[in-house]
């Protein structure tokens, strides 16, 4: 384990032995106790901290870091989505269920998102309610709008740098 502090709080990380990831997680402060470590753990750890640095700086959109997660097939399935939703974008749990074979899957989708063992790598905060609302959020909905707010502020001033490539006249 390894604890590693963010502007929302400290994250609780685990690794397995090979130093894939396997569990990041918001965590009470001073809750966790750090364990010994491998050298691929720390190897991960160390790159971990980097980019959880890198992220809430915005200067990082995409993790490199080995995840394995353990879930079930359709839990598997459901994160593996998750992974492809854009850095500063939105989904709902219908339209991750209708991808996955139907909009009956919508709770299914819910439960798994809420299951996810690997906060923001495998990035849960970007899936709302059909309402446009924020919901369920293991590490809190206050956290989850400050990470949604931090892509769209990251997003914003990545939009406004660009060159204009047209002029009006």
């Amino acid at each position: 384990m390894l604890i590693i502090p963010t502007p929302l709080g400290d994250l609780d990380a685990s690794f397995d032995v090979n130093g894939s990831l396997t569990r990041l997680m918001f965590v009470p402060p001073a809750t966790a106790i750090e364990g010994d470590m491998n050298e691929a753990q720390s190897h991960t750890a160390r790159l971990l901290a980097k980019e959880l640095y890198d992220y809430f700086s915005g200067t990082l959109k995409v993790f490199s870091i080995p995840i394995a997660p353990a879930g079930t097939s359709f839990q598997l399935q459901v994160w593996d989505r998750l992974l492809a939703i854009p850095y500063g974008t939105i989904t709902t749990y219908g339209q991750i269920a209708v991808e996955l074979g139907g909009a009956n899957l919508a709770r299914a989708v819910g439960r798994a998102n809420g299951t996810n063992p690997i906060f923001l790598l495998i990035p849960c905060h970007r899936v709302i309610g059909a309402n446009g609302q924020l919901t369920g959020y293991a590490g809190g909905l206050d956290r989850k709008a400050g990470l949604l707010q931090l892509e769209k502020a990251i997003v914003s001033r990545s939009i406004q740098s660009q060159p204009q490539l047209f002029s009006d006249n």
